[in-house]
């Protein structure tokens, strides 16, 4: 049987009222953590659903570029074990819930892995892991990957990369621990330098 498909005016008619609906809510606080994004707006808000083949639906601010953050997470932990293999990540980092906010300096008692890739140590493990294989193309090859999955060239925000450099010393801290365990390569530092969360994503 072929897929069931809702017509394109029922997708944007719920779209429309999604975005209706929490349009006025205004609980919550940009991040601070890094200072540059401090200055978004927090009146920016859209919502934009893609369906598999290719139908957009959007409503509100969806043309406002926006630094991804822990979005590339997810997708670069897909490129370590496309890249490296699975049992090489697994080697790494685990896939268990950490209990722990994202940016724990804690690891596995029992491994010294970070629980999952999901959380910095986790993220800064698995980007190590693609440095030490792409070595000083790693930026390049994580740009060209986010791109070819946004749809469009995407770049580095040097603002936010610059704010995140200055006072990023929690996820040094994070990567020195790494290292005393023997998890990353002695380069870690270096894996953290530009990157991928600074890219700027639509």
């Amino acid at each position: 049987m072929p897929p069931i498909t809702t017509p394109t005016h029922e997708m944007q008619s719920l779209v429309d009222a999604l975005y209706t609906q929490y349009l006025p809510h205004s609980d919550g606080e940009v991040a601070t953590y890094i200072p540059e994004l401090s200055t978004a707006n927090p009146d920016d808000f859209g919502v934009c659903l893609i369906t598999a083949d290719g139908r957009v639906f959007e409503a509100g601010d969806c043309d406002r570029e926006f630094t991804i953050q822990s979005i590339s997470k997810p997708f670069t932990f897909g490129m370590a074990i496309e890249e490296l293999g699975h049992d090489v990540a697994l080697r790494h980092v685990g896939v268990e819930p950490s209990g722990e906010s994202f940016n724990s300096i804690k690891l596995q008692d029992e491994t010294n892995r970070p629980h999952n890739p999901m959380i910095n140590a986790g993220a800064i493990t698995v980007t190590a892991l693609l440095h030490r294989l792409h070595g000083a193309r790693s930026l390049e090859h994580l740009l060209d990957r986010f791109s070819a999955i946004a749809g469009r060239t995407l770049t580095i925000d040097d603002a936010v990369y610059e704010s995140e450099r200055r006072t990023g010393h929690r996820n040094r801290a994070i990567a020195h621990l790494l290292l005393n365990f023997g998890v990353v390569h002695a380069e870690a530092e270096a894996a953290l330098d530009r990157t991928s969360s600074s890219a700027r994503s639509r």
